[in-house]
């Protein structure tokens, strides 16, 4: 197959270039993506559903391989592991823009991988894999309703800038990840330093200029190169068994539907259905091998469109509140007894518990992406959704891409007003203790209260609510603080965090294929409205962060010390640090700049760790008196080191207001003399005197 290319102009240097033909082409549809020297393969493949489903079996995965930089993995084994949660964070960038661009009914198997293939170490893969997903889609058979386009957008010297550099994301005021069809969002992600409304909405204006430039080239591709698209095979629940349903659960869905608790209503939902299937089963279970699972999809149809029906035509919502209402919220501090700063925050049935622990710079999770070189993290929040949040039973085992997900868009949002160089690594852990509905919303607004609970100097509150969307044709209706169930059945979660003073994080989930901007807008000035309402029931509960940290949390200390010290102070082999270590129990950390920080469990700890640490480094002052250990002896003086490692001569002349006629007349090795420093003399040495000492004290 001959190689067929496109390119993107997405700034004045900025160009990316599609192709498909020359690898990967065994694949139902693959594309390679360039952007400088950054390169990545995006690959397609499906397998046509053979039994009744009802759902959209799509995996994306995305990897790094150290190759691609030229580098070697670290550690014993050479080669790649389990995906990093970056590469996690990718897939899901990619698998959310591109599921809502399938047929309704749509079940195929589809497996998408993206994988990078060179990195420059100047552009960022992760909006190739997007773009790349959504070029071998469009090149593929697949009944895809794309392109899509994505891109990058940051905010730099109040420039917009299309895909940025690594070093103008440091930089940055904002990060967004953006992707859409041409004047329809379908995906936003990304964080802010405390940015308005008004620059986001900019942005994604900014950014849909783009995503029409890169959806016309993969168009362009696709007419080159592109398979003929197939007829999809649906899965539709079959008219008579349809009808059947109909029958008998409409009668009772006005009434289960709208149960106002949770469990209640699952409990009522699930007896209808159950009942359903008893009822049906003689006459139909024969005729469709798939009875159980196309009766519970069809049900699930008939909940979905009662309840979408309800809130578009009389505004009515499943718990009863009104569309711009909130859930009642109720916060806590101070919850648990030995941790070092907790709460406990509550918005209707969703509750997350989160607590912080407050740690040495040693402590710091250290990464090493591909994309770049070590890094530490003194600041993480982890996620953690048990199955007893939903009152389920099922596997235990490590953290799933969702978990990951959702820590991740908390811990950005807070990371915007945590104190630079802090002395602390803070981890903050959420636990859900129930859910229904923005479980990650309740743990930015709990993270928040355990941060000042645990006198975590933070810059300002952080409040996150959810806002929901039915959107059908010409109608709509935003909500407000949406619970679990108008997420299901909702087309839209649309998360927001930030502070009084602006936007910290953002995440948007679409299930349709795209809407306005415009619209979009709109839910960002409801979701405003709520946040100050949180952030009004917060501030009542803590204002400021307390002023200490907990009397359980350790002890940590910064000195700066004098560069030239720094090799006593670690010592032969690091047998001096070592040794203080083990004498006081606390942990020492050395930066190449001099910064000391000390790191005790407890007061009596930190204070000998502080002494020896001084004792060590500290500079000898012209005019101090000091307490000076006799080192040696000499015809004309005595050796006294006055600091650790530091020794002056102590001439005989300077030992008495009248003359000495041996130094043993008054001291000996061993002994301890008061001496004042009087300055150097010309060669440098210090000029010391017992007499100016003595003379001094009287």
């Amino acid at each position: 197959m001959q190689e067929k290319k496109v390119s993107v102009q997405i700034g004045k240097d900025r160009t990316i270039e599609i192709s498909c033909g020359k690898i990967a082409n065994l694949a139902n549809g693959s594309a390679v993506l360039r952007q400088g020297d950054t390169v990545l393969l995006a690959a397609v493949c499906s397998k046509e559903a053979k039994e009744f489903s009802d759902f959209l079996p799509l995996q994306v995965d995305y990897r790094e391989k150290y190759s691609a930089a030229g580098r070697f993995p670290g550690g014993y084994i050479k080669r790649e592991g389990r995906p990093s949660e970056k590469e996690i964070l990718v897939c899901r960038m990619t698998d959310r823009p591109v599921r809502s661009l399938f047929p309704e009914d749509f079940y195929d198997e589809i497996q998408i991988y993206s994988q990078l293939l060179s990195f420059d170490g100047v552009n960022e893969p992760d909006m190739l894999s997007i773009l790349g997903a959504s070029a071998a889609l469009a090149l593929s058979d697949l009944p895809f309703k794309g392109p899509l386009g994505a891109v990058r957008v940051g905010l730099v010297n109040g420039e917009f800038v299309a895909n940025p550099s690594f070093e103008e994301i440091e930089k940055s005021e904002l990060d967004l990840v953006y992707a859409g069809v041409p004047g329809k969002v379908i995906m936003i992600e990304g964080e802010a330093k405390e940015c308005s409304e008004k620059t986001l909405a900019d942005a994604m204006i900014f950014a849909d200029g783009i995503i029409k430039l890169q959806v016309d080239a993969q168009n362009e591709l696709a007419s080159l190169a592109g398979r003929p698209k197939k007829t999809p095979k649906l899965h539709k629940v079959p008219d008579d068994l349809m009808a059947a349903i109909k029958e008998i659960c409409l009668p009772l869905l006005d009434q289960a539907c709208f149960i106002p608790e949770k469990e209640k209503r699952q409990n009522e939902l699930n007896r209808i259905l159950s009942e359903m299937e008893e009822k049906l089963k003689p006459a139909f279970s024969e005729k469709y091998p798939s009875f159980s699972q196309i009766c519970s999809a069809a049900f699930h149809k008939l909940v979905e469109k009662k309840i979408r029906s309800k809130i578009l035509d009389e505004a009515k919502r499943m718990d009863g509140r009104g569309a711009d209402d909130l859930r009642p919220i109720s916060a806590e501090i101070g919850v648990l007894p030995r941790v070092h700063g907790s709460s406990l925050f509550a918005r209707g049935e969703t509750q997350a518990l989160v607590t912080i622990t407050l740690g040495a710079g040693g402590d710091a999770q250290e990464i090493e992406p591909v994309t770049s070189g070590p890094l530490k993290k003194p600041f993480m929040l982890h996620y953690y959704f048990p199955n007893y949040s939903v009152g389920e039973v099922g596997r235990i085992s490590g953290p799933g891409r969702r978990e990951i997900g959702h820590g991740n868009l908390a811990e950005r949002s807070l990371k915007q007003v945590m104190p630079a160089d802090y002395p602390y690594t803070v981890r903050c852990v959420s636990d859900i203790m129930a859910s229904n509905g923005s479980t990650s919303m309740a743990s930015v607004c709990g993270g928040s209260l355990a941060l000042m609970d645990a006198g975590v100097p933070i810059k300002s509150a952080v409040a996150g609510i959810s806002c929901g969307l039915v959107y059908e044709d010409d109608k709509h209706v935003i909500l407000t603080d949406i619970i679990g169930a108008e997420d299901h059945y909702g087309d839209m979660d649309f998360k927001v965090c930030g502070t009084k003073d602006g936007i910290t994080g953002f995440q948007l989930d679409l299930k349709v294929p795209g809407i306005p901007i415009a619209l979009l807008c709109s839910a960002m000035e409801k979701n405003l409205a709520a946040r100050t309402k949180i952030l009004g029931i917060m501030n009542a509960c803590i204002s400021e962060p307390k002023p200490d940290v907990s009397k359980h949390a350790p002890r940590i200390k910064v000195i700066t010390i004098n560069r030239e010290k720094i090799g006593a102070l670690i010592g032969p082999g690091g047998s001096i640090i070592r040794g203080i270590t083990e004498a006081t129990g606390a942990q020492i950390d050395i930066d190449d700049d001099g910064k000391v920080s000390i790191f005790a469990v407890n007061e009596e700890s930190m204070n000998k760790a502080l002494d020896a640490v001084r004792n060590i480094t500290a500079e000898i002052e012209v005019g101090k008196i000091y307490r000076a250990t006799v080192v040696g002896i000499k015809d004309f003086g005595a050796i006294v080191e006055i600091l650790p490692g530091q020794e002056a001569l102590l001439h005989i002349s300077e030992m008495a207001n009248y003359r000495v006629g041996k130094v043993r007349d008054i001291c000996n090795e061993g002994d301890v003399v008061t001496i004042k420093v009087l300055g150097t003399d010309d060669r440098g040495k210090l000029k010391i005197s017992r007499k100016a000492a003595l003379e001094e004290l009287g």
